[in-house]
């Protein structure tokens, strides 16, 4: 049985309210001690170095629960709580500053079963299906020790292999401004999309064997400011091969070679100042990332430059605005096949999903407005005691929707009239949003091409 009870405040009561009628008089208050309350896993240095304040510091009483809530927000968006609450007690000008959080389930071994291709409708349209599926198992290991460490290991089998383990530490040291990150990971699979015809990715599977093999190793360091401000720099060797049968199917797949071997250099940055993480409604977020790849061959190098940035805004009531633009550039004196994507794999025109655009450039508007028809709070689970799962947030959004992008590229294969040409779409969704972040959403899209169809989706796309 389970039963609805009010949401958890997201939103900091009116602290200064509160505070006032106990210190009058006082223009200015002490922070005199932090109390932390229900992380029996999270370390408590790591709780504190997300705040913009400490003890012995001076807090303005005009601005005072402005800056408890953007503070306990963002413990909040660290994304290991299911709630965090404040409360403030002022004595004498001295305040003592509570923060009270829930722990979510921080180990998560789940089963791998999903299919073989970018998205559903491509999976659907093969005629082997059945066959395009992988199973195993994704371990991942959330807050590791406590300081917001991530471990996640994949094994992978069926259609496609994947062993990988990495680890990500965000922070070290009292303030947690310089972590680490390295990671390796094996992949073969038993079909490869060599070519793209009419739009369309044109598949090479073998009777038996596996057509395409790689491997990688990657370490870096990372800057952290607070969970809104990164950096990341890293370094990757990468190892890939093709059998002959694809080379001789197309010679530029990898510029006439079987096997090629490179070092990526990778720049990026966020500046992520949304109100929550997982459905934002209010706020902005910015991407800026550069690699440079240079081969371990005659191969020319490369340049990639890639930005993202997404505003929202509330426009009253219960309609929010959203907005995003996207963009990619890629200089090189020639690309081979592999790399010359751009819309259709990672990032798309919603409405083209059986479609991919090759080219080195791209830029994408995304743009939206959603009506929260409910928010039933947290549905709580009776008969299960652990705080951790016994309850499940579930709000529910209906989106409208517009997108348009464009690929620029050189010169495209003949037949594929998609690079060079205006892609645009519109619809309507339906966007669930519930248990540990995750968002379900179901859409109708109709395309400027005249054609449209349902779709499943499970991230917020913008």
């Amino acid at each position: 049985m389970a039963r609805a009870v009010p949401a958890l405040a997201q939103s900091a009561p009116d602290t200064t309210q509160r505070v006032l009628p106990n210190c009058p008089g006082y223009t200015t208050l002490r922070v005199a001690t932090l109390v932390f309350v229900g992380n029996q896993v999270t370390k408590e240095r790591t709780l504190r170095a997300e705040l913009d304040f400490s003890e012995g510091d001076t807090l303005s009483a005009t601005v005072l629960a402005t800056r408890i809530e953007a503070n306990r927000r963002r413990l909040f968006n660290l994304q290991l709580f299911h709630q965090v609450l404040s409360e403030v007690v002022c004595q004498d000008g001295r305040l003592t500053i509570l923060f009270s959080v829930q722990e979510r389930w921080y180990t998560f071994p789940v089963p791998i079963l999903s299919i073989a291709d970018r998205n559903f409708r491509a999976w659907a349209d093969r005629s082997d299906r059945w066959r395009r599926v992988d199973y195993g198992l994704h371990l991942t290991r959330k807050n590791f020790r406590g300081r917001n460490e991530d471990l996640l290991a994949n094994l992978q089998l069926g259609f496609n292999r994947k062993y990988e383990l990495f680890y990500e530490a965000p922070g070290y040291g009292r303030r947690r401004r310089v972590g680490v990150g390295i990671g390796a990971s094996y992949y073969r699979a038993r079909a490869l999309d060599y070519a793209t015809v009419q739009d369309r990715l044109v598949t090479f599977r073998p009777d038996d064997g596996f057509p395409i093999e790689r491997r990688y190793f990657t370490a870096g360091v990372r800057w952290r400011r607070t969970v809104r401000l990164l950096a990341a720099f890293d370094i990757s060797y990468h190892q890939e091969s093709i059998t002959d049968s694809v080379n001789q199917l197309n010679p530029n797949y990898y510029l006439g070679r079987a096997r090629r071997e490179y070092l990526d250099f990778n720049l990026s940055g966020v500046l992520n100042q949304r109100n929550t993480f997982a459905y934002p409604l209010t706020g902005r977020y910015a991407q800026v990332q550069l690699v440079y790849r240079r081969f371990l061959a005659t191969a020319p190098p490369q340049l990639l430059a890639r930005v993202r940035y997404a505003h929202y805004v509330p426009l009253g009531g219960q309609f929010y605005y959203s907005a995003a633009v996207r963009g990619q550039m890629r200089f090189s004196r020639r690309l081979s096949y592999a790399d010359n994507r751009a819309l259709g794999y990672d990032v798309l025109v919603r409405g083209y999903d059986e479609y991919v655009v090759d080219g080195r450039h791209y830029a994408l508007l995304q743009q939206g407005v959603s009506y929260r028809l409910f928010d039933a709070g947290r549905v709580q689970l009776e008969g299960l005691a652990n705080p951790k799962v016994n309850a499940i947030p579930l709000a529910l959004y209906l989106n409208t929707f517009t997108d348009a992008g464009y690929v620029s590229t050189p010169s495209a294969m003949a037949g594929n009239r998609l690079p060079g040409r205006l892609l645009a779409s519109a619809g309507v969704a339906m966007h669930l949003v519930t248990y540990y972040d995750r968002v379900f959403t179901l859409e109708y899209t109709r395309t400027l091409r005249g054609q449209g169809g349902f779709f499943f989706r499970s991230e917020f796309p913008i």
